[in-house]
């Protein structure tokens, strides 16, 4: 599904697919995969202060089981957080500023996607709402085909999908769980974080919706918006696969999504989620439920758990799909269950600040400086990094993947620094991770990695007279040069060049000094401008 690899060491999924050898950064190093932008953090009165409703206060609360809205006085003092927004308390007006922030940064009638990750259904259905009306304040009347909520209990959730991947609408999509995994549109350019993950592949699993180079649109990097504050907790979650990701979403959702979804890893993950909630509605099934269960599938519940455990994916969506009342019936209360109230939240909300999350780093020149004193402090330790210092000509593919790999570890990739240098010098430059390491290190200038290789194949060119064929054969190496910052002699062995010859042959049209013109090449684009 456009990524493979030789197999070797783990596995991990991406797409929902396998991927052998290939973590997520590792693809993103070897440019498999598209790198996003540091996040861009929104910060409002409310996600800093939180919400609070004093002892006795009057406020409203809805009925989860019937929808009604209720006054109360509240019992005891009650303080949410941000990560309890829209889960244990709804809050219209937090959701309306992000939505009106979000026009500031995304324009629905320009190239590529967004998603947004809500809390709930009934969480997606109050964004989808906020973010109509915002766009259509920001910019006028918008298609209402514009912007979608897309989960498992919309009619024809399967078509949605297909539209989203292929058609110009929807351009947003708000979901909860159901393309959080699995789901391939490779012009996502925008994720949106309206609820906390508690799990690291989950959230791995998220961004990876956005990962996927799409060349018609000229997708470079992706961009995450975090009004959440889930960036800087991502040391804090753990490496579990969550088996229940939202406890509220019903049997019937989760029936839908299984029969709606199209890879094993979408179909396991919600097989799993139905096994364990399952597991702990037994002992709560009311009698009438079970009797009508019984009635409707011809099987006990508990029958139904060991099917869940045991059946073949294949027969198991047949068997949904001949009983559509499994879900409702699971999903049912009795008379005596205590229904759940969830307040809601009128305090006004206001934004406090926009801005970029470089890490431990607050400010884009911090990110900077760390990164300076990074490279200047493990010069003999990496060898790669002493390599691009001091001996360009030397370098091969194999220690620019080495170099890479070391600066992703230590939080330092090439999308980073591009944002922050220019978030911090107000200047946008489409430098290599080379020139930032001797930028860093020698101080070198800074300039667009294109114009240093025109530069250097321009002096190349004029430095003797070279045939026709060698130039030809020079000007390819070039492009390539441009393509992947180091051509070495292991890569004419590689498309695009093997098919011509490969080595053996170009070493042939330069007599015998292709390594050489290979390596002058390298030094000649480093030279100090």
């Amino acid at each position: 599904m456009g990524l493979t690899a030789t197999p070797a060491l783990h596995t991990t999924e991406i797409f929902g697919e396998p991927v052998y050898r290939y973590s997520y950064r590792e693809a993103v190093v070897d440019g498999f995969l598209i790198d996003h932008e540091p996040p861009i953090r929104i910060e409002t009165a409310l996600t800093r202060a939180g919400i609070t409703f004093e002892r006795g206060e009057e406020l409203e609360v809805i009925n989860t089981k019937t929808g009604e809205v209720d006054l109360i006085n509240a019992p005891d003092e009650f303080h949410f957080a941000v990560e309890k927004f829209n889960r244990q308390v709804i809050t219209e007006s937090f959701n309306r500023v992000v939505a009106e922030e979000l026009t500031n940064h995304i324009d629905p009638a320009l190239p590529g996607k967004t998603l947004i990750f809500a809390v709930t259904d009934a969480h997606a259905d109050i964004v989808v709402r906020l973010l109509k009306e915002a766009f259509a304040e920001a910019y006028g009347e918008i298609d209402d085909a514009a912007v979608r909520k897309i989960t498992g209990s919309v009619d024809r959730v399967k078509d949605l999908i297909r539209s989203f991947r292929n058609d110009t609408n929807p351009k947003i999509a708000v979901t909860v769980e159901l393309l959080t995994t699995g789901i391939d549109v490779p012009s996502i350019t925008n994720l949106v974080f309206l609820r906390r993950v508690n799990s690291r592949i989950l959230y791995e699993q998220m961004i990876g919706r956005a990962t996927r180079k799409c060349d018609e649109i000229g997708k470079e990097v992706f961009r995450i918006f975090d009004p959440v504050d889930l960036y800087p907790h991502l040391q804090d979650l753990t490496d579990m696969r969550p088996i229940v990701v939202n406890p509220a979403i019903s049997f019937d959702q989760l029936v839908r999504e299984y029969l709606s979804v199209d890879t094993d890893l979408e179909r396991d993950t919600i097989r799993d989620q139905l096994i364990v909630k399952l597991r702990r509605r037994l002992s709560r099934l009311p009698d009438e439920a079970r009797e009508r269960f019984e009635a409707e599938t011809g099987e006990t519940p508990e029958r139904t758990l060991e099917r869940l455990q045991q059946a073949d994916p294949v027969i198991l969506r047949q068997w949904l799909r001949d009983n559509p009342a499994v879900g409702p019936v699971l999903d049912w209360q009795s008379e005596g269950d205590n229904p759940r109230y969830v307040p809601i939240s009128n305090h006004e909300d206001e934004l406090v600040s926009v801005t970029r999350g470089y890490g431990a780093s607050e400010r884009p020149e911090d990110y900077l400086d760390t990164f300076s004193t990074f490279v200047r402090d493990n010069l003999n330790t990496i060898a790669a990094l002493k390599l691009v210092v001091q001996r360009p000509r030397d370098l091969t593919r194999a220690d620019l993947k080495e170099l890479r790999m070391a600066l992703d570890r230590s939080g330092f990739s090439e999308t980073n620094l591009k944002r922050a240098w220019a978030d911090s010098k107000n200047e946008d430059i489409a430098a290599s991770i080379i020139g930032f390491v001797r930028q860093a290190a020698l101080g070198d200038p800074l300039i667009p990695y294109e114009d240093r290789v025109r530069a250097a194949m321009r002096r190349i060119m004029s430095s003797k007279t070279w045939t026709e064929p060698q130039k030809r054969w020079l000007t390819r190496i070039g492009e390539q040069v441009a393509k992947e910052i180091v051509v070495d002699s292991e890569a004419l062995d590689k498309e695009p060049f093997v098919r011509d010859g490969g080595f053996n042959r170009m070493n042939k049209v330069f007599n015998g000094e292709i390594a050489n013109i290979l390596a002058l090449i390298n030094e000649e684009l480093w030279a100090v401008a």
